[in-house]
This record gives structure tokens, sequence and C-alpha cells, in this order.
């Protein structure tokens, strides 16, 4: 059977999952992924959706509302390449074998998520021949003040200190970790307007799952076998907090949610009652909700796992 945390009917949702899920390096090893990834949560979905579902024409129209998910997915295709690239190098410096093959398959995941957001962005009318202007024209001011610092400082981690343990607790807690609720927000505010860019981000949150619960194990691991590079990363993680701190990503997310608002509003009769989260209707969420809640989102997230690795005294 497919495990749970990677079957597409019965995995939890991302946020969920990276609280309660636990999942070891030894457990998601090679032969994990390979039973339960290409076999299991993406099997029928080569573009990361049931190929029956198709763009509305609405979503393909000139307006808000395409705007703010081209936007979007222009961004999340280059954090995703970023991420793909960084990644290879622990790869390289893995301590052991079930961590270098766990590795090597979020860096395949990675690259599969960058390809399925710029295919659906070919989907939404983007031309092939430009669609790499395109990604600089929604997201090139947000990919260089938000993405290039984080990428900075993690492959200085990881490529030129080639500090294991340092990219681990980057990757999961700094960058994709902080990411990670604003993927979540995406599937539940989609889900009614682009049935597919919805399943897209579902695929791709139940891949974080793993990502996010196995990185902890290994910093877990690591740290257990290293009592004594605590206090080093710490350091590191508070380095990490303070960059969130100097990144315009609060002005980013508003902005990518007022455009929605803008777009959700004119095609209300599409959502209807259509609830976002138990007891409140997307229609009646404001731009300053939904990114508060996304907010809220890490915060937990980051508590959670932080404690579960031992680094509680980073919060």
């Amino acid at each position: 059977m497919i495990p749970l945390e990677a079957d597409w009917d019965r995995a939890p949702s991302l946020v969920d999952g990276a609280m309660s899920v636990e999942l070891t390096p030894q457990q998601a090893n090679l032969r994990y992924w390979l039973s339960s990834v290409p076999q299991g949560t993406l099997l029928g979905r080569p573009d990361g959706h049931d190929p029956a579902l198709t763009v509305p024409e609405f979503m393909r129209s000139p307006g808000p509302l395409r705007d703010a998910l081209i936007a979007e997915y222009a961004f999340r295709s280059v954090a995703e390449e970023k991420a793909t690239r960084a990644l290879s190098y622990l790869v390289a410096i893995a301590p052991d074998t079930d961590t270098m093959e766990f590795y090597a398959t979020q860096v395949l995941d990675e690259a599969r998520h960058a390809m399925v957001f710029r295919n659906h962005l070919l989907s939404l009318g983007v031309l092939a021949e430009n669609l790499w202007q395109a990604i600089e024209k929604f997201a090139g001011a947000d990919v260089h003040a938000v993405l290039d610092p984080l990428e900075e400082l993690g492959l200085e981690v990881m490529r030129d200190d080639a500090d294991f343990l340092g990219g681990v607790v980057m990757m999961t807690i700094i960058i994709e970790g902080a990411l990670a609720p604003a993927a979540e927000l995406s599937e539940r505010k989609w889900r009614p307007l682009d049935p597919a860019a919805a399943e897209i981000d579902r695929g791709a949150g139940i891949d974080e799952i793993r990502h996010l619960t196995v990185g902890a194990a290994v910093a877990k691991q690591y740290l257990e076998a290293h009592p004594g590079e605590k206090d080093r990363v710490l350091e590191l993680i508070g380095r990490g907090m303070h960059l969130w701190t100097v990144l315009p990503v609060h002005d980013l997310v508003l902005r990518r949610e007022v455009l929605f608002q803008r777009g959700l509003e004119q095609h209300a009769h599409v959502v209807g009652d259509y609830e976002i989260w138990p007891g409140r209707r997307l229609v009646d969420t404001t731009p300053e909700e939904r990114a508060a809640t996304a907010d809220e989102w890490s915060t937990e997230m980051k508590a959670s796992r932080l404690t579960y690795i031992g680094l509680e005294d980073a919060l």
C-alpha cells in the first residue's frame, strides 16, 4: 500500500502533515520514493494534476485573477529551481547512504515542482517563447528582493562551507519551511477557481510533508550524535530568522493577496459558498486575513519542527 503521507486521497494537508507526520531518512530512502511517489502520489498526474482538468477560460483572460496566479507561479517556479540546485550540495556531503538517497529524491521533487509551475503558466496562456520574459516581468523584482538573498545564505552554508547540518537546518527551518504555509494557502484559495492549479499545489504539498519531516529527523539524529554542534546551529538559525525580518516578504504576500482579492470580487459567483477553512467562506475573507493566517501557520510549523529537533532555544 502507498503510505498515508504519500497517498493522494489520504495524506493530510501540508500544515497538518508537517506537524504530525514522523518520517526518518532510513524510512524515506530511494526505495520508498520509487514505490510511493511515481507509483503513488503522482500516478496518472505527469503534469501535477488530473489530465481531465482544464484551466477555466476566465483564468486565461487578462485581469487581476490571472495576473495573481501568474505572479505566484512565476515566483514559485524560480524558488523551486533555486532549491533544486542548492540541494545538490547536500547530496554530495550527506554522511550516509539513506540520507544521500533522500536528498537525491528531494532534488528530483523540487525540479518537478519547478517544471509543473512553469508548465501551468503555459496553460494560463503565456507563450512558450515568452516564458522567461513573463517570469521576469511578473516575479523578477520579488525574486531579486527575496529569493536571491535566501539563496546567497543557503549557498554560503551548503556550497562554500560544506556544512551538512547547517544546510539541513537552512532548508528545513529557514527557507523551505518558511515558504511552505503560502503553498497551503495557495491550494485552498485556487481550488474553486482553477482546480488544476489546486491539484498542482496538493501534489507539491504532499512532497513538502516528506521534505520537512525527514529534514527535521535528519537534523535531530545528527544533533543527537554531535551535541556539541547545537550552539553553532542555533547561531545559524538566528542569522536566518533575522534575514526574514528584513526581507519584504510580508509586502510581497499582501500585494499578491490584494491582486487576488480584485479577481475574487469579479468572480465571486464562481466561488459561491466555498469555505477556505471550516466556517469561513473564501468570498468573505480579506487579503490581510489570508496573509495573517499563513503567518500563523508558519509560526506554528516552525515551533513544532524546532521543538522536535531539540532546538526550541531558537524560539
